[in-house]
Formats: structure tokens, sequence, C-alpha cells
């Protein structure tokens, strides 16, 4: 049987429309969908009529096992080894930077219709603390792997058409510190974005953008975030310091407004741009408004190049950033 994406057996994580009853639609990496059923079958439905080639990518994960990567597709089947009950996890793992991802027609989103089983189950609760990740390209997990293509691989004369095998959103600093901490995260990233201005897809400036999933979509997590952690400054250095931190303060004021019950923390950029001036901003800031936005300065804590890390310097990232969070928890 169908059984529909607000079905009880079935939990949404991340920034999704669900204005549609027919389908749930996201365009951050990250997003993930958790659905339980009993048995040993079960498969997963996607609307994928505007998805672009190559199509995005996605992990496959069963009962917390090992992770699969495959295509976005309109079937996805699972098939568990036992009968019983059984709890599949599938995440937007990445895809490609231009493709538009805020305005319609969304050709690089995950658009999820629901689940066909014959027995649907109940999910445990997750009542894990939420974080929230405010980023660009390095927060959504671009070009992490840089050694897929092979020598005279015609797909290396085309950038973008290796992202789908290049970017993976769960082995970001971002994940890794909220498995870490055992937070449960949204990740809102899009490449070229910034404080001062848009980027890739479409996507408009960070302050602009923070308030809606995608064009005319506003988000539904208000209210519910208990950590903000704010990544950006790296594409924001062909503008002036105080155009940067005249922004970022409007960043900070519209993550206020939306989660107001959230603990912020800014976290300078890996690259080291703005890091003195930004902390002596949120500074300023905390005085004016009479607020506590935590100010984490990363300088130095990988090489600035490249700018996108790979899996260790992600990995060396999320290690000190849980041990700046752990202190802030406390």
């Amino acid at each position: 049987m169908h059984i529909p994406y607000t079905h009880e057996s079935i939990r949404l994580t991340g920034r999704w429309d669900v204005r549609d009853p027919h389908a749930a639609v996201s365009t951050t990496t990250g997003a993930y969908i958790e659905f339980a059923f009993e048995g040993r079958m079960a498969v997963a439905r996607f609307d994928t009529f505007a998805n672009a080639e190559p199509r995005l990518h996605l992990w496959i994960e069963l009962d917390g096992g090992a992770r699969i990567e495959a295509p976005i597709d309109s079937y996805l089947r699972v098939i568990a080894p036992t009968d019983g009950y059984h709890i599949c996890r599938i995440i937007y793992k990445g895809g490609t930077e231009q493709d538009r991802r805020w305005y319609a027609p969304l050709t690089g989103k995950v658009s999820f219709v629901g689940v066909q089983t014959d027995k649907p189950a109940a999910l445990p609760a997750d009542e894990r603390p939420i974080i929230e990740y405010v980023g660009d390209s390095i927060t959504e997990g671009v070009l992490i792997d840089m050694d897929y293509p092979a020598p005279g691989d015609v797909n290396t004369y085309i950038d973008q058409h290796l992202r789908v095998y290049q970017d993976d959103a769960c082995a970001t600093y971002a994940w890794l510190t909220a498995e870490a901490l055992n937070l449960r995260p949204i990740i809102m990233g899009y490449g070229a974005v910034g404080a001062t201005r848009a980027g890739q897809g479409r996507v408009p400036a960070a302050g602009i953008a923070y308030s809606q999933n995608f064009d005319g979509s506003p988000i539904t997590h208000g209210g519910k975030v208990d950590y903000v952690v704010v990544n950006h400054g790296a594409n924001d250095r062909s503008k002036p310091a105080e155009v940067y931190l005249e922004k970022y303060a409007e960043l900070l004021d519209i993550i206020r407004a939306h989660q107001p019950q959230a603990t912020i923390i800014a976290l300078s950029a890996f690259c080291g741009a703005f890091h003195r001036e930004l902390g002596e901003m949120i500074a300023a800031y905390n005085a004016k408004n009479g607020c506590t936005v935590h100010y984490i300065n990363s300088n130095g804590w990988i090489s600035p190049e490249p700018l996108h890390p790979y899996r260790d310097g992600h990995r060396t990232v999320a290690e000190h950033l849980t041990a700046e969070m752990k202190k802030i928890m406390q």
C-alpha cells in the first residue's frame, strides 16, 4: 500500500516544504527522511519530473548500517536480509551547485512522495536537541572527494557534472559535530552564498534566504531549534569589512527573530577572513542588544587552502568545533 509522507511512520528532518500533500520538497543537502516498516521490503517514492542530469545523489541507510550511494529516482527499493522491524534513512548527499534550488522549476530538489509497504510501523521519537547550520558550500559539503575522476575521464572536462560524486553533506564539519554531540542537524548550505552576496542555484544572500526553504516557502521549524551555528565569510572577502559586518549583524537579527530561544554561535570562516573584525563586532552586538551570541574563532584550525576542505579537513574542524560547543552547552 502507498503511505504518504505525512504518515506517522515517516519523519522528515531539515528544511522541508510541506505545503503540498502530494510531496515534501527540500533543496538543502543533509535533509533526510526516516521511515519504519515491518517485513523485508519497502519502496521509497520520489517525484523526479524536474530533476536535472546528472541527478543528485542520496545516501540510503538501513537499520543504522552502511550507507549506500544512489542517484535519486522515482522508486528506490530497500530489502532487508530478515523479517522484522526496520528503519530506513535516506539523506540528500549532494548534487550540482548550479542546479536551480531557489526558483521554480527546482531542478536540484528532493521531492519525496512517500513509501510503499504492506506494514508501516511507528518510529521511535527523536528527542535530540536540534542544531541548525547556516553556511555556504563548505557547510553543504562541496568538493570533499577530489579523487573520483580517472585519467582521461570525459567528465573531468565538465566540473559540475562531477559534483554529485565529489560532494557529501554527511562528511562535513556540520554533520560530524552534530553526531559527536548527539544533536539532530538541520543544514542550510548553498554554494557561493555569503552574508553579502547571492550564490549558486540563484540562491539569495543569507539574510534574505534564511526565513525560507526556497522562494515562496517559509520555514516551518521556527521556535524549535536549540542551537544555530553561522559560518559565513569565505564568500564575502571581496567586500569591505564594514559591509560584511553590517550584513552579518542583519543576519543575526533575522535568526534571533525566528529562533528567539536558540543559542547562536558565530563561527569565523576557516580561511581566516574577517576573524578579528567579526569577534569585535559580536562583542559590540551583544552589548547593544543585551544578548549572548557566542563567537568561535576558527582561524588556524586548518590550512586556508584548499578553500573546500577534504574529509580529513572537515574531521579536524569538527574536532575543534565539538570541543568549543561542549563549553557552550555546559
